[in-house]
């Protein structure tokens, strides 16, 4: 089994993109297309893949620009939480996706609940923890010791809490409670910056030292 991550910089605010893919059966997911589509589909192709699913983290627009295109240019569903689907085409998200110069988001066509499994190939799957506090519906998404963390975790910091939906306690609950548990060699790729390990993490985030027993 060859699993592979390639990581797309797209604007506007410099989202990561990932394209999480199988070597072997030629199929991958894109995690967070905030934009670029071309560029994004020029990846994929390159590897030979099929571009099995659409999956954003949260619904804000930074990370869900790109979703029209890429679904029109593959066929690939828009996978997001129930609890952040309606936000995907709230009017607010419309009106930032005109502020940011980007499209809205169609609706989601596939539903995510915790402990959801998504099946990329026969040998891939992607578990679905749901991590609320950056958003109502936020998740994180964890295939082995590979966790994508959208906006959740961020390297030595964390998603902010202040924008409609956040709450900065139940962030850091999630943080703790769902991601602190992981194993310490988990590498953590954020929706904005560098990777991480979740054992860094516990040590040297300063919005975390301490807060996880």
């Amino acid at each position: 089994m060859s699993h592979t991550i390639d990581t797309v910089v797209v604007s506007p605010l410099d989202v990561n993109c990932y394209i999480f893919g199988c070597e072997d059966h030629k199929t991958c997911a894109v995690i967070d297309p905030g934009d670029s589509a071309a560029r994004i589909m020029e990846k994929v192709e390159a590897r030979g893949y099929k571009l099995a699913m659409i999956i954003n983290t949260h619904a804000h627009a930074d990370h869900t620009g790109a979703n029209a295109k890429l679904k029109s240019a593959s066929g690939a569903l828009i996978h997001i939480h129930e609890a952040d689907a309606p936000i995907l085409v709230h009017p607010s998200m419309s009106d930032m996706s005109v502020y940011l110069g980007i499209e809205p988001s169609p609706p989601a066509d596939v539903l995510l609940k915790d402990g959801d499994m998504l099946k990329v190939c026969p040998c891939a799957e992607l578990t679905v923890i749901h991590t609320p506090g950056h958003s109502p519906g936020g998740i994180c998404l964890l295939s082995g010791k590979t966790l994508f963390t959208g906006d959740t975790l961020f390297r030595f910091s964390v998603g902010r809490s202040d924008l409609p939906g956040g709450d900065g306690k139940t962030l850091i609950k999630s943080i703790t409670e769902k991601l602190f548990p992981l194993p310490d060699d988990v590498t953590a790729y954020p929706g904005h910056g560098e990777s991480s390990t979740i054992g860094d993490e516990k040590k040297y985030n300063p919005f975390l030292v301490g807060a996880f027993r």
